[in-house]
């Protein structure tokens, strides 16, 4: 986290925060699309043999079928899966509608994806008193606009939106009150958290701590001394405080393009090759919005999906798309011999200078 985005246990005015999650939402569109893949399991993303699958239908997910999970496993848990290509282009366009309706409502919008959102509707535009009843009328413009579903959470702070609305998804909205908001926390168990993965799940699991009520039971001393700078982000989502605000514009951490390959490689010829499509189009996007970076990061995922990143950072934000393809084949050259054959690569930049377009970080599949 920034230092914008740290969690204090300061007081603040009641603050109505909408959460806005689009359900499934690019197996959605492509089932709003395609009338025969309505109430089947499907997959977008890659091939069914190389890919990773980007999002899964409710149908799918009935399976455990979930996103980042290799297609072939996915395709394993579930036979009938069918798997369709992304349009990212439709995906886009969607959700700048979708942005269009929340900004009826208001202007602090802070989008986290193309499919997510927060919102702070404490002066809204429309004078509504009550948050739930915006969402509400969110959703429902989003339906008959879209023809796609949204579930919402409705809270006092960022932390509580975001549960609320995972509390009732699918097509769904849930309000957790300042008066619900501890009691809510204290009975969560941790892995279901914003923000706590499975491995600080684990490591919490370890120390005694299974629901909310265990991890306020401990002193801030003790979760900084064990979980370093995210300590404080516990210790007071733990209470129910979240003071980050909703920011509004918030600007692109980083660009980044990748590509799962359909055979395995091991050259470093072949490996660079496959790189330029990657610079290319990533430098389009920095062409286009006039951002620029200082840091290039390599991905390598390898045949058994294990996945090391490198990166170089340079003193002035890289110039060209030569430039930029030469600090990635140098990242590239530095690992060579690999160990194992490798099946994706990515290329990212980051450290940006804010351009023309201000947006929540994209990975662009190709």
């Amino acid at each position: 986290m920034s230092e914008s985005d740290t969690v204090t246990g300061e007081a603040s005015p009641v603050r109505k925060i909408i959460h806005i999650d689009m359900d499934a939402f690019y197996a959605s569109v492509e089932q709003r699309d395609n009338p025969d893949l309505r109430g089947k399991p499907v997959a977008v993303g890659g091939s069914a043999e190389r890919g990773v699958v980007a999002a899964a239908s409710y149908e799918a997910r009935k399976f455990g079928v979930r996103s980042a999970m290799p297609s072939v496993t996915a395709k394993r848990q579930c036979p009938d899966l069918i798997f369709v290509k992304p349009r990212f282009e439709v995906y886009k366009a969607i959700s700048r509608q979708i942005r269009d309706i929340f900004a009826e409502h208001t202007p602090i919008i802070e989008p986290l994806s193309l499919d997510e959102a927060y919102l702070d509707v404490t002066e809204n535009l429309q004078g509504i008193p009550l948050a739930r009843d915006i969402a509400l009328r969110i959703r429902e413009k989003i339906k008959a606009e879209t023809g796609l579903n949204a579930s919402a959470g409705i809270s006092y702070n960022k932390f509580l939106a975001k549960l609320a609305s995972d509390h009732r998804k699918p097509n769904g909205q849930f309000v957790i009150s300042p008066e619900m908001g501890p009691a809510f926390v204290e009975a969560l168990p941790v892995g279901k958290f914003h923000g706590i993965g499975p491995a600080t799940s684990a490591k919490m699991n370890a120390l005694g701590m299974f629901t909310g009520l265990d991890i306020r039971n401990q002193t801030l001393e003790f979760m900084n001394a064990n979980f370093g700078k995210s300590g404080a982000y516990y210790y007071w989502i733990s209470r129910g405080v979240d003071e980050r605000p909703v920011r509004a514009n918030r600007i692109r951490k980083s660009i980044g393009a990748e590509n799962t390959f359909s055979t395995d490689l091991t050259e470093f010829d072949a490996l660079a090759a496959e790189l330029e499509p990657l610079v290319d189009r990533v430098w389009r996007h920095c062409e286009a919005t006039g951002n620029r970076g200082r840091t290039v990061t390599l991905k390598i995922k390898f045949a058994d999906f294990e996945i090391i990143t490198r990166s170089r950072s340079v003193a002035a934000a890289v110039a060209g798309r030569d430039d930029l393809e030469r600090l990635a084949c140098g990242l590239l050259e530095a690992e060579m011999p690999l160990p194992k054959r490798v099946r994706l690569l990515g290329v990212s930049l980051s450290s940006l200078q804010v351009g023309g377009d201000s947006e929540p970080q994209l990975t662009l599949g190709i």
